[in-house]
């Protein structure tokens, strides 16, 4: 096995086909002939091109189960990927940490189940939160790190839509794409529904118009079922992660109504900050009550809450994390040798705009590009510029010459 030190890349194993057995047992193997052997080669994977074609098996014995390297590398443990988040995504600690768990638990259970008999029931996730608060940014983050396939998908346009089935066909092939065509990588990846909130059952509605006949599609690949594609190949979502998100408003106002632990008798001993937590935590008679099914909440176990950004999270969104649209420019001018200074109180203008926007901190990155493009548009041309000062969102960039 050839070993790398860079964290964006990790190993997997894949087929390779010979002229022998594999030391699995006939039972594992479930009729099917698996041409050749099950000895394995080290692939380095890209997270950004996941890899080349590597020749995948497209049929019925693509579905058995193979000695594949873990997903998790050596010292990835759940802290270690929260460290790795908190380089990225600002805030949301305690969504992290359960995000962080719940992923290095699902990619333990595919190892576990890969390398014996042990059926192990898969616990898909669900994020909770306005928009604009990481959702998204976070799972892609996650997903760079494990080095598998991610892609995302819009549960509007799955309820919108007359042919619900071809939709999520179409999710599945996107993930084997993103996989390189790599049918043992696609089955581990991750898909995140966006908007799943969008699916809710509305009183007087037919099933169809709801979403709720969307909801019950969806049953079927979340809980882990080989399906057929229209090119005949198969892909089995067993080992596929499935987070969905949403921002779920007026489920607040629900979970007041019904929360509280004044039935439970407590003693001076119990810990106020459990009881705390437990009373923040959505139950599913919480989902149930806002209108999604119980077969479909009963397959999102753990439940993470992203909370409204404030003003100092902002502020540093848009400087800290490595990929901050701050450092990008930064980066751009650098490269036609103009230094860029921003005053902090820049950053704090910008963050009060995008809270009166109310779109969290999809808004950022739009009003520090307006911002950029006058810069942008005069430094290439004028090679005299040695530094560009920004003290105000409403004032005029200073541009200093060289000396």
């Amino acid at each position: 096995m050839r070993r790398t030190n860079s964290d964006s890349i990790t190993q997997a194993a894949v087929p390779a086909y010979g002229g022998r057995r594999c030391g699995l047992r006939p039972a594992a193997w479930r009729g099917v002939r698996r041409p050749g052997d099950c000895s394995t080669i080290a692939v380095a994977i890209n997270p950004s091109t996941y890899g080349q074609q590597r020749g995948a098996v497209q049929d019925a014995a693509s579905l058995l189960p193979t000695r594949e390297t873990a997903v998790l590398k050596t010292g990835m443990t759940p802290s270690a990927i929260v460290r790795h988040l908190d380089q990225y995504v600002i805030g949301q600690d305690e969504a992290k940490k359960v995000l962080a768990v719940a992923v290095y638990a699902h990619y333990r259970r595919v190892a576990a189940q890969s390398a014996g008999d042990v059926a192990l029931a898969k616990s898909n996730v669900l994020l909770v939160g306005p928009s604009g608060t990481g959702k998204t940014l976070t799972c892609e983050t996650l997903s760079g790190l494990l080095g598998v396939p991610f892609v995302t998908a819009d549960a509007t346009s799955l309820a919108q839509s007359k042919f619900v089935n071809e939709e999520i066909e179409a999710i599945l092939l996107r993930l084997i794409d993103k996989a390189g065509g790599d049918l043992s990588l696609a089955q581990r990846g991750i898909v995140f529904i966006d908007e799943i909130d969008k699916l809710r059952a509305r009183e007087g509605e037919t099933r169809a118009l709801s979403g709720e006949s969307v909801q019950h599609a969806l049953l079927k690949i979340m809980e882990g079922a080989p399906v057929r594609l229209g090119d005949g190949r198969y892909l089995d979502t067993t080992h596929i992660l499935f987070i969905c998100g949403g921002a779920f408003v007026g489920l607040d106002k629900i979970m007041a109504r019904t929360h509280g632990f004044g039935f439970i008798a407590t003693s001076a001993g119990d810990d106020e900050r459990i009881l705390e937590r437990l009373n923040r935590r959505v139950k599913p008679t919480d989902l149930f009550e806002f209108g999604l099914i119980p077969e479909f909440t009963g397959r999102l176990p753990v439940i993470a809450g992203f909370q409204d950004l404030t003003k100092e999270m902002l502020v540093r969104i848009l400087a800290v994390p490595k990929n901050s649209i701050y450092r990008q420019y930064v980066e751009i001018l650098r490269a036609e040798g103009v230094e860029l200074a921003v005053a902090p109180r820049v950053f704090e203008q910008i963050a009060e705009l995008a809270i009166e926007y109310k779109t969290g901190a999809r808004s950022l990155r739009g009003i520090f590009e307006e911002l950029m493009t006058p810069i942008l548009y005069v430094v290439p041309d004028d090679p005299g510029i040695a530094r560009v000062e920004l003290v105000s969102l409403f004032e005029e960039a200073r541009l200093i010459r060289k000396a």
